[in-house]
């Protein structure tokens, strides 16, 4: 460690020298209206043919010689500004605020980043989605969803209608770091997945990383999806929502000190129990299902060089009567942005996480003689520092650090009968995750850039806790025996394990509108979801590395050729990717996952695999625009004691997935949208013969082997038109009416197909086909802004 100390220090104090007799330009680029900060606004000085682009706070750098110069910006949907900067003597501050222009305005615009960037940034197999194209997406009766928009995305899909989460590049939704704010949501769907948890009124910015992952990111193997959320308006009160067919929204924005500080509160609540009441009998007349949340945020400039912001997010999904169940996600981000200098900006987060879950009686009568409650909860904390060292025009060097605590509370149940009373479940465990990181993105001609970094990660599961001492892996899908049990006191390091994550981007300029890109990246995953069923449910329980627990680790390395045309008004691409998972976990025949301290032992250990292509071409500007994509892709595991040791199809393989969206803006007043897409269907396990025993059919599966059928291919399509009327409301607000239609076609796609029992006839067997949705489902939602 020493030796990378000494030669980190040498290449940073040989790139100084380099730096001298120079001056810096910095500062922060804010929208005028809102004053809200952009994230990747293009700084460019015409005399030295440089620029770069701001952070994700709206801040820049960039150092010169000393000269006279002409300073641009530019950002789609936004007038360019130009002025004009004399560096003689000292470092010079300067702020900009752009004007959104009102002839781009005019059309729809899919993009809000520099018109070539994805041709000339680093950033390869990296989407970002503007939440203005997600508002206009067709969607599940008429709600904006984050997380159901970015599966129109290369690479990106979902088990079935209505699974929760979202696969990316083979890996499981557990793989997938979904961050709000910089603070991990564990659970990110409500209403069983249908809806994502994200109101999209309070939403900003929109990333999703499947590849080339930035050394800052770590603690998962597939993507990082950074959710980032409004600052709320500065300048003036702001006032947004909608109500829709089962459910209705709201946000107020406005300034603490104008130009100083502001906030912003959203709510959403369904209100389905509402409008079921009066169709209830008496025994369902209490019962709830609704789902909410609460996000709000605030920030204050305490003076030029220091921002403070605080973000919080807080929901829950309730259903049943007397007997149900609730789930919910809470989070709280504390940031302090601090500029040292014109070169050096840092970014200090702490947050805190919690997902819990609870199933039992509702009514909680400590006199009942008969209840039953389980509740579940995963808790962590974290501090993470990150520094940006804008070193000069050819070198942006980003290093930090980043420590979390965890307490996973895996289910603790307590049952009453006959007014006895029994506790059982699984322990309390902890653990903790460290890590630092350093990188440089370096500029080594106008054609050639490259991005190298590396991070460690140090991990450590903690005592209070039981050590299990399993049996050594047989090579069979039998349940393993426990051997010893070894007790370990609070604080005590049960297991540790560490990894280094290397980390490399390239962007080889063509011509002026192509390029070709290459990364490799090392990611490395501590915690793990386990889940046997079809589809992750809320009641799937998170679990930490242990000693018969090793960490995920994967290696993924990806080539793409990227591709403008017509003004870039058009942005094509092709990525071919290869990735390699160590450690991935399956399941015994029976797995008992839930409330079972000796979990551990029905896992089952091995390889995966992930490798395909991606086509996407985007249409950016114009009345009618959209994108098309095109993923052809394999993802297989290979597991001690499963398919005779061979590779097989991973429940989440998908050969082929293509997703159309289009969007038409009429005139003023009308818009049209449309979203296609198709799969196929994803890999099951069926029987092949069946006994009959007692006159009853039991299904068998004579070659023990799993996921070598499929279920149906899926495919569907939506429409929404929008209509924005010209009187305005009170005289100053703006109203909208969304009317979309899901599922055009009443195709009845399966969720699942498997073999059962005939429930008339138990000697006999049927095939079922389940479908979550089995008819066309319209919707009217009218939105406001004041």
């Amino acid at each position: 460690m020493k030796k990378i100390y000494y030669l980190l220090c040498g290449f940073i104090i040989t790139l100084k020298i380099n730096a001298q007799d120079k001056l810096t330009l910095s500062g922060y680029v804010k929208d005028a209206s809102n004053g809200e900060g952009l994230i990747g606004v293009s700084i460019y000085v015409q005399e030295a043919k440089v620029g770069t682009q701001t952070n994700v706070y709206g801040f820049y750098s960039i150092t010169l010689d000393k000269g006279s110069y002409t300073i641009s910006t530019s950002y789609i949907g936004y007038a360019k500004q130009t002025i004009k900067i004399e560096l003689s003597s000292t470092n010079i501050t300067r702020n900009f605020e752009l004007n959104e222009d009102s002839q781009i305005l005019q059309e729809v615009v899919v993009s809000t980043k520099k018109e070539d960037d994805n041709v000339k940034s680093l950033e390869m197999s990296v989407n970002k989605v503007d939440i203005k194209t997600i508002q206009k997406m067709p969607a599940l009766l008429g709600e904006v969803d984050i997380i159901k928009s970015i599966q129109f995305l290369p690479g990106v899909t979902t088990v079935g209608e209505g699974a929760s989460g979202f696969n990316v590049r083979g890996g499981n939704i557990d793989q997938n770091l979904v961050l709000l704010d910089e603070a991990p949501v564990y659970n990110s769907s409500h209403l069983f997945g249908f809806f994502s948890v994200f109101n999209p009124d309070a939403v900003k910015d929109v990333k999703l990383y499947k590849g080339g992952i930035p050394a800052q990111y770590g603690g998962r193997v597939s993507s990082i999806l950074d959710v980032r959320m409004k600052e709320g308006n500065s300048k003036k009160l702001e006032v947004n929502g909608g109500i829709g067919t089962i459910f209705s929204r709201i946000s107020v924005e406005a300034p603490i000190v104008k130009d100083k500080g502001s906030f912003i509160v959203a709510l959403r609540r369904s209100y389905i129990d509402i409008l079921a009441k009066p169709f209830l009998n008496n025994e369902l007349r209490d019962s709830k299902f609704y789902y909410y949340d609460f996000t709000a945020k605030a920030n204050y400039r305490i003076n030029e060089k220091n921002n403070i912001y605080l973000s919080g997010y807080f929901g829950r999904d309730v259903f049943g009567a007397d007997f149900g169940f609730n789930w919910g996600n809470a989070t709280t981000t504390f940031r302090w942005n601090h500029v040292f200098n014109n070169k050096l900006f840092l970014n200090t987060t702490v947050f805190y996480s919690n997902y819990d879950y609870a199933l039992g009686t509702q009514r909680r009568d400590p006199n009942a003689r008969d209840s039953f409650n389980w509740q579940s909860e995963i808790i962590n904390y974290s501090v993470k520092p990150d520094f940006s060292y804008y070193l000069n025009p050819k070198n942006t060097i980003t290093f930090g650090g980043q420590a979390t605590y965890y307490e996973f509370k895996p289910g603790l149940a307590t049952a009453k009968s006959a007014g006895e009373v029994r506790t059982f479940g699984a322990p309390s465990k902890f653990a903790a995750e460290f890590a630092g990181y350093i990188a440089n993105e370096q500029k080594i001609s106008n054609k050639l850039s490259l991005q190298y970094g590396i991070r460690y990660s140090y991990y450590q599961y903690l005592g209070k806790a039981d050590a299990y001492n399993l049996e050594a892996p047989n090579g069979t899908a039998d349940r393993r025996k426990v051997l010893s049990i070894t007790p370990f006191g609070q604080n005590k390091v049960i297991q540790d394990y560490g990894n280094l994550e290397p980390r490399f981007a390239l962007n080889l300029g063509l011509g002026s509108n192509n390029s070709l890109k290459f990364s490799y990246n090392r990611t490395a995953q501590y915690i793990h979801l386990l889940s046997n069923t079809t589809a992750s449910s809320p009641l799937d329980v998170w679990t930490p590395s242990s000693n018969n627990i090793k960490p995920q680790i994967a290696d993924q390395v990806a080539l793409g050729y990227f591709y403008n045309f017509k003004d870039n008004n058009y942005e094509s691409s092709v990525e071919v990717y290869y990735k390699d998972m160590q450690n991935q976990i399956d399941y015994v025949r029976g797995a008992d996952l839930l409330l079972n301290p000796a979990v551990e032992a029905d896992l089952l250990f091995g390889k995966g695999r992930a490798y395909g292509s991606e086509f996407y071409i985007k249409k950016n500007k114009g009345k009618l625009n959209g994108w098309i994509s095109y993923t052809l892709a394999r993802t297989e595991r290979k597991i001690d004691g499963l398919n005779r040791g061979e590779w097989f199809a991973a429940r989440i393989d998908k050969t082929h997935n293509l997703a159309v969206v289009g969007i038409y803006d009429l005139n003023k007043k009308w818009s049209f949208s449309s979203n296609f897409t198709f799969f196929t269907g994803t890999p099951a396990s069926f029987p092949t013969n069946k006994y009959i025993i007692q006159g009853i059919a039991i299904p068998h599966d004579y070659y023990d082997e799993r996921n070598t059928y499929r279920i149906s291919n899926y495919h569907r399509l939506d429409i929404a038109a929008t209509l924005k009327p010209t009187k305005k409301i009170f005289k100053k607000g703006q109203g909208e009416w969304v009317f979309s239609v899901y599922n055009v076609y009443n195709r009845r796609n399966a969720f699942s197909e498997y073999v059962r029992q005939n429930p008339d006839d138990p000697s006999k067997t049927e095939a079922i086909r389940y479908a979550v949705f089995g008819s066309v489902i319209p919707a009217v939602t009218y939105n406001f802004k004041f």
